[in-house]
């Protein structure tokens, strides 16, 4: 049948696995739920023969999607590796010397993920992986450091030298042909640099990570995992599913003395083959003497990220076994455990690309962003597109996706309303990808808020519940900035400090407003580790 034909029931599928995993928590079987109505809505019948072929196609038929599963499960052993020889503890007990507060783990945190601007998966893994420990000994909710990553390693990556930004490049001249735009606007970089300013989701939630940590309020659920977590030393809720948890999962260290360097050496080996690795690619896919931009536009950062964490797990063989922690046979036993480790992670991927298949048979972007073409003018176009790209993104769990869907038809819209000038090509662009990340943080079938819960052992449901409050926030505030350019076509370089400064206003009030309603302060934490209250 055409995907046509589906109308509003393509929303059927995704609304009831977001709907499902929100209220029970059990991921996995409101996805697996999800993914059968669709089945059943495609096939007119029982649809468990379609459930069991699109689950079966999202794994055999991406290369894409094969080569995360092994990225995530070399990870988990490398990971399990840095535990049993004591390198996690190591790190953690060098680093709160001098990160001796929550701000301050907070805030290195947020800083690392911006300097990791070349790909989120990247940033998740090894900004998640590394900080955890030290947020745990300050007593900082799992929710908590969750967000900090999530919220920052999407929207970085649409500004650094990464993927993303040569997705969106791409994406911007499908848009161009889909409009048969050829000379009259700027060239596909060109206009990528005007849209930034008008990428303001990713702007104030970057901001947003930043006014959350240096004025330690909170909100929403958020409050009450720190209070949590603060007053009783419970980094997690009592029935929450970490996506892994190598204490529980891996049992007792290889040593009681723990050193440094295995966790120095694995990890420095996984940065540097990954920027190695990027670099060879991006080389070798170049001509001689191309413009570095044509050298990250044809990096290979999937693969590189691959080698890398296929030579973390191996140094970490190594390291254990020549320093005599460990003999083979113990360094495999670790290594399987910790691909044992990743498996509801891994399983959870699968269900979200699964789903992802069902929602892209039943047409389930090209119907929304079709009820939102009717709504369009152009004071309102900047709020309608970031919001159509939003409700796909919610529904699809996939930015990419969403930008692929939306862009070629948000650049005509914006050529034609803007009679056939480029004016309103910058905020089409801009709100898109907005819009697609915003949907994405939102999302708990997304990758990228997968793979943030996984890498920093927070329960998926929990992340995406604490981090829902400071997402919406973000984008009402971003929402708000566009009408008004909507309506005035002031700078958005003028709107942005308003933005942010009203974003620090709402961070305050709805603070404030919050703890007074449940009987709590505003702040739950205090300024050092000394400060921090008894366990007893």
């Amino acid at each position: 049948m055409a995907t046509e034909t589906f109308g509003a029931l393509s929303l059927v599928p995704p609304l009831l696995a977001i709907v499902l995993a929100m209220v029970t928590r059990r991921a996995i079987l409101s996805l697996f739920l999800g993914i059968w109505s669709g089945g059943v809505i495609y096939t007119g019948g029982h649809g468990v023969v379609q459930t069991l072929t699109w689950t079966a196609q999202s794994i055999g038929e991406s290369l894409f999607h094969a080569k995360i599963l092994m990225i995530v499960m070399f990870l988990g052993a490398g990971v399990a590796l840095i535990w049993r020889l004591g390198g996690a503890l190591a790190i953690a007990n060098a680093a709160t010397s001098r990160l001796d507060s929550q701000r301050k783990v907070g805030l290195a945190t947020w800083i690392f993920g911006m300097l990791w601007f070349f790909g989120d998966y990247s940033n998740t893994a090894i900004v998640g992986t590394t900080m955890r420990d030290m947020a745990d000994e300050m007593r900082m909710s799992r929710e908590k450091l969750s967000y900090i990553v999530d919220s920052t390693a999407a929207p970085v990556a649409t500004f650094g030298i990464s993927s993303w930004v040569v997705y969106q490049l791409s994406m911007i001249e499908q848009g161009y042909e889909a409009a048969g735009i050829t000379g009259q606007a700027p060239e596909s970089f060109g206009l990528f640099l005007q849209s930034i300013p008008f990428n303001m989701y990713c702007i104030f939630a970057l901001a947003m990570v930043g006014i959350i940590i240096l004025t330690q309020r909170d909100f929403g659920e958020m409050l009450d995992a720190e209070h949590r977590s603060w007053k009783e030393g419970k980094v997690l809720r009592d029935d929450a599913v970490p996506m892994q948890s190598a204490e529980d999962s891996l049992g007792d260290m290889f040593t009681d003395s723990p050193q440094l360097r295995y966790f120095l050496l694995p990890v420095g080996t996984l940065i540097a083959v990954v920027f190695a690795g990027a670099a060879y690619t991006g080389f070798a896919g170049s001509e001689s003497g191309a413009a570095f931009i044509d050298v990250v536009s044809n990096a290979q950062f999937v693969d590189a990220l691959l080698w890398g964490a296929f030579s973390m797990a191996a140094m970490g063989i190594i390291s254990g076994t020549v320093g005599g922690l460990m003999d083979l046979e113990e360094a495999m036993e670790t290594v399987i455990d910790g691909f044992s480790m990743m498996l509801t992670a891994a399983s959870i991927l699968v269900m979200a690309w699964t789903i992802g298949g069902v929602t892209s048979s039943l047409g389930t972007g090209v119907y929304v962003t079709n009820v939102a073409e009717s709504l369009i003018s152009p004071m309102l176009l900047p709020v309608i597109i970031l919001f159509a790209s939003a409700l796909i993104a919610f529904s699809t769990g996939t930015s990419w996706g969403t930008m692929a869907i939306v862009t070629p038809i948000a650049v005509p819209l914006a050529w034609n309303i803007g009679n056939s000038t480029p004016e309103l090509l910058p905020v089409a662009i801009g709100t898109v990808f907005s819009g697609a990340i915003f949907g994405d943080h939102c999302s708990p079938i997304s990758d990228t808020t997968i793979l943030s819960s996984t890498f920093t052992g927070a329960d998926h449901i929990d992340h995406v519940r604490t981090q829902m409050y400071y997402a919406v926030t973000v984008v009402l505030v971003a929402a708000a900035m566009l009408t008004i350019w909507g309506a005035t076509r002031v700078t958005p370089l003028v709107l942005l400090p308003v933005g942010v400064g009203l974003l620090y206003g709402l961070v305050y009030g709805l603070s404030e407003w919050d703890a007074n309603r449940k009987n709590l302060t505003a702040r739950a934490q205090r300024s050092s580790r000394d400060a921090a209250p008894s366990d007893d």
